[in-house]
């Protein structure tokens, strides 16, 4: 019933918080895919017209006066193939504020984004900048065309968790979305969305900006469709030379008989030119096993391991034959994290970041060692940004920490937010970690946010300076990340903000979500199901846990990354289980990285009473999986699927990967129905079909 009315309160918050209205679009376009990219950005950004973007200027918006500003385009040299890039600069004769837009386009994909940098050029303090819109235009369907937003619930550790919403973009109302406390996939807010017209046209939105960002949809004409969004709270003024960015938001436009062409297009496009890179190629991010979760007793989390216990882990890992590609070391390496007898832990002791040399006297050296002999890599959990007060940074760098009021005695009132919007702060922080990660021979690197940063921004803002400390945190973020790939061309990034809140266009370039739920319930595999069946609409990348390896829980966290947190050390435990699991996940995983199609529909589909199902398809060879469960509480035995990106009149032959039963169906008739069975409850499918 919680996650049921959950649901129903965030799709009404969508749509009936609303703005005031925009008033009319600066600038329209066409919803259809562009035929030619480079022309479609020419046009767009014209000299003379109102580009697609505003903003508020000494309380004058930019649609009266930017056309007789100083303009200029250039184009700019292109790192990757199929794209264009130009820049777009506006420049006040008057008082100097610079505008400058940088698009980059994507030909074969029908995609674009952009973000702006604006930059005082004299040498006394600017007008007030307000109400920056990244976004604001109007795109035309069609007089009779209608809208809906397909869009996504945030995470919160629930079942819920990135469950899908569509919601009718209703005259004159406005569909506001927003996420909540400055991580940018933090409850309400998941900054992925489609936005679909009912003659099969549409445009996939995604933003970029790790922290407070809104989307604002409307139609205010017939037809049209008017697209607001940027960063939430801005209202300053700029000091002389300097520049600020905004969010990056970017649009794919797609055509076809239903909107999952465009979700297909999109997962695509980001694996192709938005993700992590190794060796030429999108970053398959791996399988994990960790050093048991919750062992040794009585510590929770690893907050009592040691570096005997972690080689003997690591050993009867390579004995049993489950060796994992990464061995995941978690939260409590570092000093006093295992000091239980006295309160201590993980989580109070953030910001003492030092190897604790009682149980690891050399460092992780000798773990990183064990585990690379293995031929596995070495993924290890840091968290710079919370700091515990009286910690050894609180102590040692008290000026780059930032506070705010939380109620008197509460978790929350003992943290600091390290400033990392301070460039000394942020430099300092690159080398440390840099060092701490090349000096213990850690190739991924795990980083979590377990806090809410908004109000330590708010507090530390200088008057008439609203959302500064946002920004320069957001920009520092992405460079401290960038640092590190650069330092490390192998390094990939764990992306982890008590679970997956802090996922948007600009993060999931440079990471991953692998605990995209802080969803602790391994005794209820069916929220899994849920986060995995929400998430691929959007995100191709992306896993979780799994602490048992019977089937059932083990499929139910299927996804394109994995980590199997198994207590080898349990009785009872089965070591074939385990050998089997990790045989499937490697036969079926690269299905994960193509289209996606849900089986099950998009309502609420929370409750143990239902069946869910989906399917994975690859279209260049007509291959693929259907993954289907019957819950605890299902009552009927079968249930009727249409498989999507079948070609009609091909035939194809479907395994059942239990049984080995093979049989063989036309597209046609599959796409038409095929019925799925399943005797006993809490039971799965797991079907490998083939084109002949």
């Amino acid at each position: 019933m919680y996650a049921k009315a959950r649901i129903g309160l965030l799709a009404l918050v969508a749509l009936f918080v609303l703005l005031p209205s925009a008033g009319k679009s600066q600038s329209r376009q066409r919803m259809a895919v562009p035929e030619d990219m480079e022309r479609w950005i020419k046009t767009t950004f014209a000299k003379g017209h109102v580009p697609p973007f505003s903003f508020v200027y000494d309380g004058k918006p930019s649609a009266q006066f930017i056309r007789k500003w100083k303009y200029s385009a250039s184009k700019g040299a292109s790192d990757e193939a199929g794209t264009i890039k130009y820049l777009f600069t506006y420049t006040d004769p008057v008082t100097g504020l610079k505008v400058a837009c940088r698009v980059t386009g994507f030909e074969e994909f029908g995609a674009v984004e952009w973000m702006l940098y604006f930059t005082n050029t004299s040498q006394r303090n600017s007008a007030m900048l307000t109400d920056v819109k990244v976004t604001d235009f109007g795109m035309e369907a069609g007089k009779d065309a209608s809208f809906t937003l397909h869009h996504a619930v945030g995470s919160n550790g629930g079942r819920d968790d990135f469950w899908p919403l569509s919601t009718p973009v209703e005259a004159n109302k406005s569909v506001y979305i927003t996420p909540e406390g400055g991580r940018s996939s933090d409850h309400t807010g998941f900054p992925f969305m489609n936005l679909e017209a009912s003659n099969g046209r549409g445009a996939i939105v995604a933003v970029g900006w790790t922290g407070n960002w809104y989307v604002d949809v409307s139609q205010q004409t017939p037809g049209t469709a008017t697209l607001a969004s940027g960063m939430k709270n801005m209202n300053l003024y700029l000091l002389p030379d300097e520049t600020i960015r905004t969010p990056l938001v970017c649009m794919l436009f797609w055509q076809g008989e239903d909107r999952m062409v465009g979700h297909n297009t999109f997962r695509r496009f980001m694996l192709a030119h938005h993700s992590p890179k190794l060796n030429g190629r999108f970053a398959e991010y791996p399988f994990s096993g960790g050093y048991s979760w919750g062992d040794p007793a009585p510590c929770n989390e690893y907050c009592c391991l040691t570096e005997d216990f972690a080689l003997a882990l690591t050993k009867r890992y390579a004995q049993f034959g489950i060796v994992p590609e990464v061995f995941w070391l978690d939260a409590g390496w570092h000093t006093g994290a295992g000091d239980f007898r006295h309160g201590k832990s993980w989580a109070n002791t953030t910001g003492n970041w030092t190897v604790d040399r009682e149980r690891f006297p050399e460092g992780l050296k000798p773990v990183s060692d064990a585990v690379h002999e293995t031929g596995a890599k070495f993924m290890v959990w840091f968290e710079p940004e919370r700091v515990v007060k009286g910690t050894q940074w609180a102590t040692e760098h008290k000026e780059w920490m930032l506070d705010t009021q939380w109620p008197e005695g509460s978790e929350q009132s003992t943290w600091y937010l390290f400033d990392l919007g301070n460039d000394a702060a942020c430099d300092w922080l690159c080398k440390y970690y840099g060092d701490l990660i090349e000096e213990n021979g850690i190739d991924y690197y795990r980083q979590d946010f377990n806090m809410l940063p908004a109000g330590y921004w708010r507090d530390a803002d200088q008057p008439g300076r609203s959302g500064i400390k946002e920004i320069r945190h957001i920009e520092n973020l992405y460079k401290f990340w960038d640092y590190l790939l650069d330092r490390f061309p192998g390094l990939l990034i764990d992306n982890c903000a008590s679970g997956g809140k802090r996922l948007d266009w600009e993060s999931i370039g440079r990471s991953a979500p692998l605990w995209r739920s802080d969803y602790y319930h391994y005794d209820d595999p069916d929220g899994y199901q849920c986060h995995t069946y929400g998430l691929n609409f959007f995100l191709p990348i992306h896993g979780t846990g799994i602490l048992l390896p019977d089937q059932y829980s083990f499929r139910s966290s299927l996804s394109s990354a994995l980590q199997c947190n198994w207590k080898v050390t349990e009785p009872g435990v089965s070591v074939l289980d385990m050998q089997q699991r990790i045989k499937e996940y490697r036969d079926i995983r690269e299905y994960y990285y193509e289209d996606y199609y849900p089986l099950s529909g998009t309502g609420d589909l929370t409750g143990s009473d239902v069946w869910l199902a989906y399917q994975m398809h690859r279209p260049s060879d007509g291959s693929g999986i259907v993954v289907a469960f019957r819950r605890q509480d299902a009552p009927d035995a079968e249930y009727i699927v249409r498989l999507g990106g079948l070609a009609p009149d091909a035939s194809y032959t479907l395994v059942d990967c239990d049984t080995q039963a093979e049989t063989v169906r036309s597209g046609r008739e599959l796409t038409e129905g095929l019925t799925l069975r399943l005797d006993n409850p809490r039971s799965s499918l797991l079907i490998k079909y083939r084109k002949n």
